[in-house]
């Protein structure tokens, strides 16, 4: 564990000021999403996500598409942050945080994105679920989607 630590601390030194930025940024998104999720009930929480619409709405299908490929290189280098940095958090962050820490930073940047959220019974009646983040035509975060997962709604 401390040689995957020290591996990966080393990576991150050679990545260029500008990816070690991006992190930091995910790290305190990913912290804003965590006291949020804490602090409020989500009902409050999803007004700041956007419109929660139905996986079929026309919106999911536009903002996830591809735009220009600067937006899309931007996309790519958030998911890679997000990813990068969960593992590190102080709390175990999961992919509604993921998603939502993605979501902020593509938005800070004028970049739509569709956050989707699924569902799948995973016995005795627990439910597992999932969120999961598209962007510019690129798979931001939350991927690969398990295949029992079912898409219930998302926010654009």
């Amino acid at each position: 564990m401390a040689r995957d630590i020290l591996h990966k601390m080393k990576t991150l030194a050679g990545v260029g000021w500008r990816r070690q930025l991006l992190v930091a940024e995910a790290c305190a998104s990913m912290f804003a999403a965590r006291m949020l999720l804490l602090v409020l009930p989500f009902s409050r929480v999803a007004g700041r996500l956007g419109d929660f619409v139905s996986p079929a709405d026309p919106r999911v299908a536009q903002r996830a598409a591809a735009t220009t490929p600067d937006q899309a290189a931007t996309a790519r280098a958030i998911g890679w942050a997000v990813r990068s940095a969960a593992p590190f958090m102080p709390f175990r962050s999961v992919c509604l945080q993921q998603a939502m820490a993605a979501h902020a930073m593509l938005r800070r940047r004028g970049i739509a994105s569709v956050m989707h959220f699924g569902a799948s019974p995973s016995g005795a009646r627990a439910i597992d679920a999932h969120a999961w983040l598209d962007a510019a035509g690129v798979k931001v975060t939350g991927y690969p989607i398990p295949k029992e997962m079912g898409e219930i709604a998302c926010f654009v």
